[in-house]
């Protein structure tokens, strides 16, 4: 998935986006032909937001000291 520019979006502009897409699809007005458009962006864009968000995860369990069970 790229931005404009060729380049994997940040979390924060694939959020924007996906937030976009959803007020878009609640407000209506759009063909099922661009709602579906619209769907399966928002499914790649959230794909994007959770590996974004796994990845911060991974980085901090990797910074934090072990934990004894």
């Amino acid at each position: 998935m790229s931005s404009a520019n060729g380049e994997r979006p940040s979390y924060e502009q694939a959020r924007e986006e996906l937030a976009d897409i959803v007020r878009r699809l609640e407000a209506g007005g759009v063909t099922l032909e661009e709602s579906l458009a619209l769907w399966e962006r928002g499914e790649a864009l959230a794909t994007i937001c959770q590996e974004w968000l796994d990845g911060a995860r991974a980085k901090l369990e990797a910074a934090a000291p072990d934990q004894p069970d």
